[in-house]
């Protein structure tokens, strides 16, 4: 399993949490029933999002993302986090980008334009399935990325997608190119071709990411490896919204898990986070997380304080297995323990271990 992880250059958001409690659950999940699950989420940490926010501040883009990172980290380990087995960053796996690249280019899916490097959308048969988007709607999304005003004018068509910049100004790495940087998407193909191989069971992340993220990982990898499909199962996380809008770094419109742990134990930040179907937007509301806490409360009364027992095949258990397993409806799970009137302390065992230890609600 594969996901796209943080950019860090600002505090952990409740959106973030959210994602990446998802695929906690899921991984949970998977290794509850028996599953060994390796799991890989990256770090970008070079990116113009950390170069911009690093020089309106003033301070060393390096370490901004050390900082933001060791935030991060802290504020996913107060949550219980299923830590992944892997974190690669993106500036030690310069390598392995420059080899992927370089194999592109040989292969005729990728040229050179002055020291950049850019892949053709045109090599790819199936660009644009992962999507579905026109490619109208394509150079809208693409006209807002942060990186658009480093793509050079002459390459050959204005959907393809840089692997390597020749850029005017940021640090730099050698290349048989020139000095410059890899493109954002080459990051995530280096990275998972590297750790996990040529093809992926699970990957995902928000579902801002579909386009052009996503979607370019698909035909840069299955460009590389020859090896269709890339990725078996694809798991996007809605957006997380504040007053009607997206909660985004970019835009300040944000609520900070440090901030809501002040006020809230992490089960009870946990149940809310998950109480609403990961792939339906969810509206932040102080009064539900404010529930929140006494249905944690009430949860763990409810199910008690004795020892955790293996999962069970009784009827309480099997109910909220199904709702777990039913492309994890986290909602529907909670809203059955709360529900269930486990028959006996065996059950009860039961359903504090899924609880516990795959949910991580009480």
């Amino acid at each position: 399993m594969y996901v796209c992880g943080v950019t860090p250059y600002d505090t952990t958001h409740l959106g973030h949490a959210r994602t990446f409690l998802i695929f906690d659950v899921l991984a949970r999940l998977l290794e509850a029933g028996g599953g060994r699950v390796r799991y890989a989420q990256n770090v970008t940490d070079i990116d113009e999002s950390i170069l911009q926010r690093a020089a309106r501040d003033g301070v060393s883009w390096r370490d901004l993302g050390r900082r933001e990172e060791r935030l991060f980290l802290e504020d996913m380990r107060r949550l219980g986090w299923r830590k992944p087995d892997l974190m690669p960053h993106a500036t030690r796996e310069i390598p392995s980008m420059k080899r992927l690249i370089e194999g592109l280019v040989r292969g005729g899916d990728a040229y050179p334009v002055d020291g950049s490097v850019y892949f053709s959308v045109d090599k790819a048969t199936h660009y644009g399935e992962l999507s579905r988007h026109s490619r109208a709607k394509m150079l809208r999304v693409l006209g807002q990325q942060d990186d658009a005003r480093l793509d050079d004018p002459r390459r050959r068509d204005p959907i393809d997608f840089a692997l390597w910049r020749d850029v005017p100004d940021g640090p730099t790495w050698p290349s048989r190119f020139g000095r410059g940087r890899p493109g954002w998407h080459v990051e995530c193909s280096a990275m998972s071709l590297r750790h996990l191989g040529a093809r992926l069971d699970i990957h995902g992340g928000g579902d801002d990411l579909i386009y052009p993220h996503h979607e370019n990982e698909i035909a840069q990898s299955e460009a590389a490896t020859g090896k269709r499909p890339f990725v078996r199962f694809w798991v996007h996380v809605a957006q997380m919204r504040l007053g009607g809008k997206k909660m985004s770094k970019s835009d300040g419109n944000m609520v900070f898990v440090r901030d809501a742990l002040r006020d809230h134990t992490p089960q009870a930040l946990r149940l809310y986070l998950l109480d609403v179907h990961y792939r339906r937007p969810f509206d932040h509301d102080e009064r539900r997380l404010s529930r929140s806490a006494e249905r944690a409360a009430a949860l763990a009364e409810r199910l008690g304080h004795g020892r955790l027992r293996p999962i069970g095949r009784d009827s309480a258990t099997r109910e909220v297995l199904d709702a777990l397993n039913d492309d994890l409806h986290t909602e529907r799970a909670i809203r059955a323990l709360e529900r269930v009137h486990p028959s006996d302390e065996r059950s009860r065992g039961s359903l504090r271990t899924i609880a516990r230890r795959v949910l991580g609600v009480v």
